[in-house]
């Protein structure tokens, strides 16, 4: 696994992209500045069937571009302005596979991006799970929890990303009613003001007027 290295060695997350590398796949969140462009790679072995799933958490309208290339790159996965998405293909190629988050059209608005990308199947529970034979009673009953287990962590994690998301949303949307309440608070203000100095406009006109006609 390659990936891009950043001065100053502050990108701590990528070093936790390539412990999760070892393990089949990778799985990392992280944030995409805006007019930025951030590229992962991964060596893949003809014929391993991948999927590589996303989803922008926060950031303004919560898109981005994804693009997939294969090893001579060529675009097997291209889409612009998603939200989330999920493909799955079967690797023609030995070589280092590249897919990159883009955030370049936007000019001003950050993104934290999620993605998991799965390689391969994962490996048996037991050596000899596949044996001929049928496993016992214990195994197959380990077999299923782990495969529970997998699906809970899998669930949790949408989860997860779904309340960070819906966090992002509460939290945006509390900002803009404050903005929206201090500029009623302040029209409000000048408007009092404004009929409080015409209305003694209007009296002192008139004390002025009567006065010249008395004397």
């Amino acid at each position: 696994i390659a990936v891009p290295l950043c001065p100053g060695g502050r990108c701590w997350w990528r070093w936790a992209f390539l412990l999760c590398g070892w393990v089949l796949g990778s799985e990392l969140t992280f944030e995409l500045p805006d007019n930025a462009k951030q590229c992962f790679y991964e060596d893949i072995i003809i014929g391993t069937k991948c999927t590589l799933e996303f989803q922008v958490v926060t950031g303004g309208h919560y898109d981005v571009d994804c693009r997939l290339e294969d090893p001579d790159g060529t675009t097997l996965y291209k889409e612009m302005k998603k939200q989330y998405d999920s493909f799955t293909f079967t690797a023609g190629k030995n070589g280092t596979y590249k897919f990159c988050f883009s955030n370049e059209f936007s000019t001003f608005t950050h993104k934290t991006v999620y993605f998991d990308f799965q390689v391969g199947d994962d490996p048996p529970l037991f050596p000899n799970e596949n044996r001929v034979t049928a496993l016992t009673q214990m195994e197959s009953a380990c077999v299923s929890i782990h495969e529970a287990l997998k699906s809970v962590i899998d669930y949790q994690t949408h989860f997860r990303l779904r309340e960070a998301q819906g966090r992002s949303r509460a939290e945006d949307l509390n900002t803009r009613v404050a903005f929206w309440s201090i500029g009623e608070a302040l029209i409000l203000l000048v408007v009092s003001i404004s009929q409080v100095v015409l209305l003694r406009s209007f009296f002192s006109d008139k004390k002025t007027t009567m006065t010249r006609v008395g004397s």
